[in-house]
């Protein structure tokens, strides 16, 4: 039986922390670990981590340096051949997933990904699927979720842990690197995995520049002779371009799109073939 490491983090979000808790001690699938890694929440999640303690074969409770932090904690105490993060708030979609999943985690493949559900602040939900063939066009403008992925933990071992220094998108820079450049063997599992709590810094519009300028960053030090790609395909997957894509699928209103478009024209310099 392949060992499964489940890693939750958490600060101060008790009641997404019950939920977590509640979704895993109760797989029906055993052969796993559960870790904890608090970051010295004040909330009264650490009263309810003790509560459930002996459910838990780690934990600690203590200041963290943000997110990444507390997950590369949890890889480091874990023991497992593969990991998984569900952060407080993210559930497993029922109790069965980890013994529907099991056999699928063999030596074969490095990483193991699946569907999941995006769980809004309402309680609203939108099933998110993945393709089966991860390419590097896939990494420019998304990412596989990490709530419904199993990754071998040695990967981590052999590349690298988060990086600490990014903020959002520490884990696309994991799989890109593994991936696209490592070449290590994936696999999707055409199963829905969690339900993600999509409330999240990395889920806020707010934030996108952000992860726009922490992904340049990333590719600048990975695939520098990509960059310049990466940055046009990141401006044609913007929503002012993707407007006028939707435009042009009206006929009336493309035309007169398309009238204005020329009579812009005439007064700026022609594009350079």
């Amino acid at each position: 039986m392949t060992k499964i490491s489940i890693i939750t983090i958490n600060y101060n979000d008790k009641i997404g922390l019950d939920k977590t808790i509640d979704s895993v001690v109760n797989q029906t699938y055993k052969d796993f670990e559960f870790l904890v890694i608090d970051g010295g929440s004040t909330d009264g999640s650490k009263e309810l981590i003790e509560q459930h303690s002996s459910k838990i074969n780690y934990w600690i409770s203590e200041k963290d340096n943000g997110v990444y932090n507390a997950q590369n904690k949890g890889i480091k105490a874990a023991t497992g051949e593969f990991v998984i993060f569900m952060n407080s708030g993210d559930t497993f979609v029922d109790y069965n997933v980890l013994s529907n999943v099991s056999d699928d985690l063999t030596s074969e493949f490095d990483i193991y990904y699946g569907d999941n559900y995006k769980v809004k602040a309402d309680g609203s939900k939108r099933l998110k699927t993945y393709p089966e063939k991860l390419s590097f066009s896939f990494f420019y403008g998304s990412c596989i979720n990490h709530q419904s992925t199993f990754i071998r933990r040695e990967l981590f071992e052999t590349y690298f842990y988060y990086s600490e220094n990014l903020k959002i998108v520490a884990d696309w820079e994991f799989f890109i690197y593994t991936i696209c450049k490592e070449n290590r063997p994936y696999k999707y599992l055409a199963k829905t995995i969690a339900n993600y709590d999509f409330t999240g810094i990395s889920s806020l519009d707010k934030y996108k520049n952000k992860v726009n300028e922490e992904r340049l960053s990333v590719m600048q030090k990975y695939f520098p002779a990509f960059v310049e790609d990466y940055v046009q395909v990141s401006q044609l997957n913007s929503k002012r371009v993707q407007q006028v894509l939707h435009i042009q699928n009206h006929p009336i209103a493309w035309k007169v799109l398309k009238v204005f478009i020329s009579i812009i024209l005439v007064f700026i310099p022609k594009i350079k073939k």
